[in-house]
């Protein structure tokens, strides 16, 4: 049975596992394989099949093309079907890393014309770190002050913040009333670097959306066929601790991607868990992990190895 958690007073309710569609744009140069427009266009309708389908994307995801596909789907069946959760992020101007209050209003704009939507039930602002000047985003009248005056008109039912290194996001999530915030790859197997975000979060009050729990695909493929690591190609460095986890699966005959997502589950502080997909079966997949019967003894294991704080994307 699925179960639903409210963000804060909004009315959004989410199910505990959501899909990200960074890939569902395809983007093979952090992917390492391409995502032609059928695949994405049935990915999506299995997701939308779901009466819990809670789907995330983002203006910048491929360059828009994410939300493009996205809304092709939504045209198709008629609008987005009730009960479904549409969550997007307003994005910084990619060529010039502008992000103040036009920039944030161009994004959503932009956004709701490609998803064929008048409104979107989550909007975040997305990845601060990559500004040009960050307070454009905080002062006075910008890009914050312009997410929370959409919220205002309507345009969105929950506002938050999304994005990857703590020493911008902390800040942002201590200073504003956000009803949601995202952590990506920080909370992981092999790394838990968002931890002090997630609990600033849960002493707030602000719902908690863990997004890819796979670190980009390796803790749900596999080292012998993925690659990449958090976007980047991986390093023996970074492949050590994800073998010593793939050993711990093979032991207890556990799929590395059952236990990278119940990590994330279990966890009370968080809400949803936004998984990545790019095939039809990856969406029904994800159910059965997410009740895969794991033995206790692995858990233990897992404990003992031990997990980085680093920052992912720069160790």
């Amino acid at each position: 049975m699925t179960s639903f958690f409210e963000i804060g007073r909004t009315g959004v309710r989410i199910p505990r596992i959501g899909f990200g569609s960074t890939g569902i744009g395809s983007i093979p140069q952090i992917y390492g394989y391409e995502v032609d427009e059928n695949r994405a266009r049935e990915t999506l309708r299995t997701i939308f099949a779901r009466p819990d389908g809670f789907i995330d994307t983002a203006r910048g995801y491929a360059m828009g093309r994410s939300e493009e596909r996205i809304g092709s789907v939504i045209r198709e069946l008629g609008g987005l079907p009730e009960g479904r959760v549409l969550s997007t992020k307003i994005d910084r101007n990619m060529e010039t890393n502008v992000f103040d209050a036009a920039q944030a209003r161009r994004s959503l704009e932009q956004s709701l014309k490609a998803l064929g939507v008048d409104s979107v039930d989550i909007l975040h602002l997305h990845d601060p770190e990559y500004a040009e000047d960050v307070s454009e985003i905080t002062r006075s009248g910008g890009a914050l002050d312009e997410l929370f005056k959409i919220k205002e008109e309507g345009l969105a039912t929950a506002v938050g913040l999304a994005g990857g290194r703590l020493d911008v996001l902390v800040p942002m999530l201590r200073d504003w009333d956000f009803d949601v915030v995202m952590t990506h790859n920080r909370h992981t197997l092999v790394n838990v670097n968002a931890s002090p975000l997630i609990e600033l979060a849960a002493s707030k009050g602000i719902t908690v959306l863990n997004a890819a729990p796979y670190a980009g695909g390796i803790l749900a493929r596999g080292s012998a066929v993925h690659s990449f690591y958090v976007y980047q190609t991986a390093t023996e460095e970074t492949l050590a601790p994800v073998r010593a986890v793939e050993d711990i699966c093979a032991r207890h005959d556990v799929p590395m991607g059952a236990l990278a997502l119940q990590f994330s589950l279990q966890d009370e502080n968080i809400a949803s868990t936004v998984c990545g997909v790019t095939w039809p079966q990856h969406v029904n997949q994800t159910f059965e992990w997410a009740d895969w019967d794991i033995p206790e003894t692995a858990w233990t294991e897992l404990a003992d190895l031990g997990k980085s704080d680093a920052d992912p994307e720069t160790s």
